[in-house]
């Protein structure tokens, strides 16, 4: 069946409980037409049920953690990596901290909270917050891992949150050998005001038992390095300074122009804010008809009500349903080691049991998120030509350079081209970019484009660019001037117009930081997203392939793994050990994303020959490098950088659709080990680094500078005297 176009944006601001969950509904059954964005920071959350257990040490951090990026995969969304810093309800646009705004056409907003304080002198540096969760999971994890025999631990409110945190911190300290004293404190004169009776004397009990000391009617003053300054001028020693004190909203909220209760989204009872277009759910939504305390179990209950009524406005019609929370609930509040406490209806249950009961709870709701259902691929239609299931293919054909074509079907097509006649022309078919003389200078020209690896224009866009420019900045030339060839998917009018100019702005600004500006493009529309860009560049002097000598030094400038990981990110294939899948393909972005033109400044005029590591995979570029220099050389495996989780797929089969012919190309002329790590060898790199044949007294000192530049740069090889051939040793 053919794509349908996209008439409609859909942005959902925040990676919380709800919206996880309703973009989990929406993979099941997405509504044709619209495009599903999803804005976070970051490409994990946690979910708030387990946090207090992974504190304590009864749950690793994967097991906690909500995988936005396979969620958006398995819900057909772009995810927007980037922090959301306000609303324009006016032109319905999302504004982002790092990239132009988001437009939407309808909007939903579960932003969480804060508990930092802000008011209290020091603490922005010496204080931890429990909201954001993820950064307080991060901030205790480097605590933990410190050791220290005699911890001191301070908790800033005692509260239901508070009193879970201190004594799951106190248990996770005492598991690890240590003697630690944690303290409890709160500015009233009561700790644990809104639960029953009999839960509170069960929780005080606990506390004491674990030996946390509680001080009510405490106020901070200050937080300093090492510790806290109370108001009546009591020191308490801390180590670890944790704020669970109240909530505070996201103070970009003010400025929206939506109407606000005590700086939360007042919303009613279809969870629509004061301007319909925009809906909040959980912490940041308060609900004007049935106020309740911040809880995730409202947040989770809210989900299917968020989907109904979205859906309902998104297809033009108007049976919205309300959403009324129960006037109480079930609170499990654990006591670090494995038992809790119950309280509801001011009735009390503490017992191990009620742990196993919670654990199953919590396991059960995250499994919905670890186990996302295979989504089977479209049967191929019968009768059909013999051959097609092979050129189809097992899986999904991967975009960026791993749908490029391969080497050696690529030099056979180009072999009949006849060279170029003009003696100005100093380059011929298959070169990765034209040289023309021109006086005594040269010009620089060369074209690429990019099959779309991910839904976010955005994001494609600056990888486009960067990728086209590796070939200019690695001849040494100066990027002068582009082309941009866009071809977007079938959208509507509006879509289309949205789409392209975010494509041109964010191009327009990466280029503007190359030094180069647009000058001209075209554009079509296609089954799916594709962007190139021709560029031109000028250079006093060429640097080539053919330059390189022996006893060189070969660096890399950027790990290795884009084609393996973007692999994994298509097929959603899981990582197994802490680093989540999510968090390993946000690396991979990050590289391909950081701007390669200070390494080419620096490999510039030292480098006896350079190329960029694109589709051909390392393998196959530096045997370009070697037959043009008519030298051999070797590589040192366990030098490779490597991209988060390269090799964990690797190892599991896991492979670019291009990897393959990649292989094949260089059969004869490498002699490699069988392993996880040199299959990366032949990975096709989208937007990949710089390969660089440096003098060898010179190169620690340019790995210096690359490394002071930011980049995951290093030595790994050397040029040897030979015909072309490249040998690989296993270092490890």
């Amino acid at each position: 069946m053919r794509e349908l176009p996209q008439v409609a944006d859909l942005v959902l601001v925040g990676g919380g409980h709800a919206h996880a969950l309703l973009a989990r509904m929406w993979g099941m059954d997405p509504l044709p037409g619209v495009r599903l964005t999803i804005i976070n920071p970051g490409p994990v959350a946690p979910y708030t049920g387990m946090l207090p257990g992974h504190i304590a040490g009864h749950y690793a951090r994967s097991e906690m953690m909500l995988d936005l990026v396979q969620l958006a995969r398995f819900a057909g969304a772009r995810l927007i990596l980037d922090r959301a810093v306000g609303l324009d309800p006016v032109n319905r646009h999302v504004m982002l901290q790092s990239r132009p705004p988001v437009a939407y056409d309808l909007a939903s907003l579960d932003i969480g909270i804060s508990s930092d304080l802000p008011q209290i002198p020091g603490y922005a540096d010496h204080g931890v917050s429990a909201k954001p969760l993820g950064d307080y999971a991060a901030a205790w994890a480097r605590f933990v891992d410190r050791a220290l025999p005699a911890p001191q631990v301070v908790v800033i409110g005692a509260g239901v949150g508070g009193v879970e945190l201190a004594l799951a911190s106190a248990h996770r300290l005492r598991a690890g050998g240590a003697k630690p004293q944690v303290t409890l404190l709160d500015q009233s004169e009561m700790a644990l005001p809104h639960i029953g009776a009999g839960a509170r004397r069960a929780l005080l009990a606990e506390l004491a038992a674990a030996g946390i000391t509680l001080l009510t009617g405490a106020q901070p003053a200050q937080i300093l390095a090492g510790q806290v300054l109370l108001q009546d001028g009591r020191v308490l020693p801390s180590d670890f300074t944790l704020s669970v004190a109240g909530s505070r909203p996201q103070g970009w909220l003010r400025d929206t122009g939506l109407q606000l209760h005590d700086g939360f989204v007042a919303v009613g009872p279809t969870l629509q804010s004061s301007d319909p277009a925009v809906f909040a759910v959980g912490d940041c939504a308060h609900l004007t008809h049935a106020p309740r305390p911040k809880a995730g179990v409202f947040a989770v209950r809210e989900a299917p009500i968020l989907a109904h009524n979205l859906r309902q406005l998104l297809q033009g019609t108007g049976n919205l349903r309300p959403y009324y929370p129960q006037r109480d609930y079930l609170k499990l509040v654990s006591t670090g080691r494995q038992n809790a406490v119950a309280d509801k209806f001011g009735l009390r249950l503490s017992h191990p049991a009620l742990w196993r009961w919670k654990d199953r709870i919590d396991r059960r709701f995250m499994a919905m998120f670890h186990d996302l259902p295979a989504m089977p691929a479209p049967a191929l239609p019968h009768p059909a030509a013999a051959g097609l299931a092979e050129a189809v293919g097992p899986k999904p054909m991967c975009g960026g350079c791993g749908a490029k074509v391969g080497a050696a079907d690529l030099a056979r097509a180009l072999a009949d081209l006849p060279a170029p006649q003009n003696p100005a022309v100093l380059t011929g078919p298959g070169d990765d970019a034209a040289v023309i003389r021109q006086g005594d200078s040269y010009q620089v020209l060369t074209t690429d484009h990019l099959r779309a690896f991910t839904p976010d224009p955005g994001v494609m866009t600056r990888i486009a660019v960067l990728h086209a420019l590796g070939d200019i900045w690695a001849m040494g030339a100066r990027p002068e001037f582009a082309l941009a060839q866009v071809t977007l998917p079938r959208l509507s009018a509006e879509l289309q117009a949205r789409t392209l100019a975010e494509v041109m702005q964010i191009a327009a600004e990466t280029l503007a930081e190359a030094g180069a500006e647009i000058i001209g493009g075209h554009t079509s529309v296609g089954e799916e997203f594709t962007i190139g860009f021709t560029l031109t560049g000028r250079a006093d002097h060429v640097l080539t392939k053919g330059g390189a000598q022996p006893g060189d030094a070969l660096i890399l400038t950027k790990a290795l793994g884009t084609g393996t990981v973007l692999a994994a990110e298509m097929a959603r294939t899981l990582l197994h050990g802490a680093l989540m899948a999510g968090e390993a393909v946000a690396a991979t972005y990050a590289s391909m994303l950081q701007n390669p033109a200070p390494a080419a400044r620096i490999l510039t005029p030292v480098s006896h020959a350079l190329t960029d590591v694109t589709g051909f995979g390392l393998a196959g570029h530096l045997l370009e490098l070697c037959a043009a220099s008519g030298v051999a050389a070797e590589l040192d495996l366990a030098a490779l950088p490597l991209l988060p989780g390269a090799e964990d797929w690797a190892a599991m089969g896991v492979a670019s659709t291009l990897a393959p012919a990649n292989r094949g190309a260089v059969v004869g002329r490498i002699s490699a080990p069988q392993t996880a790590r040199a299959a990366l060898l032949f990975d096709p790199q989208t937007a990949g680094g710089f390969l660089a044949a440096v003098p060898g007294e010179q190169a620690q000192n340019v790995l210096a500078d690359l490394h002071q530049a930011g980049y995951a740069a290093a030595i790994v090889g050397q040029v040897t005297t030979g015909s072309p051939f490249l040998t690989v040793r296993d270092g490890a």
